[in-house]
């Protein structure tokens, strides 16, 4: 088995103004909740924030730096649900679980199932996620 059930991973990502600028004109967001610092201090957030698809990718990412040190790794399918904010300038914990493992013969690997989170500064959860990726021998 290249995963087991509780299985636990997880980084810290630091996040900077300008990455968050960076990722958000590279995937074409532009919301000026990301980029304009004026703009930000009169929404509810009173400062700037990551863009939801910056921050999941980060997560994402995490799971395919984490499988592919066991075997090669393909992401399947993946849900997530944003709670709160996460904001330019925070540093933020990356975390998932193994939930399941189940051999597929088919795929010739074991299709993994995953409860995953975002959590902020503050500790609270900003973004919470499931998942599920195939990890096998070779692609």
């Amino acid at each position: 088995m290249r995963a087991y059930p509780k299985e636990r991973f997880s980084s810290e990502v630091t996040l900077s103004p300008a990455s968050v600028v960076e990722f958000a004109n590279a995937a074409g967001d532009n919301n000026p909740i990301h980029h304009d610092s004026e703009f930000a201090a009169t929404t509810r957030f009173g400062r700037p924030t990551a863009s939801g698809p910056h921050t999941t990718a980060l997560l994402l990412a995490l799971t395919a730096s984490h499988f592919s040190r066991k075997g090669a790794m393909l992401g399947l399918e993946f849900w997530v649900r944003f709670r709160r904010p996460i904001y330019a300038d925070e540093t933020i914990r990356l975390e998932w679980m193994v939930v399941r493992v189940t051999p597929n013969e088919k795929l010739r690997g074991e299709i993994v199932e995953l409860r995953g989170r975002i959590k902020g500064q503050d500790g609270k959860t900003s973004l919470g996620a499931k998942g599920r990726v195939l990890v096998t021998d070779q692609l």
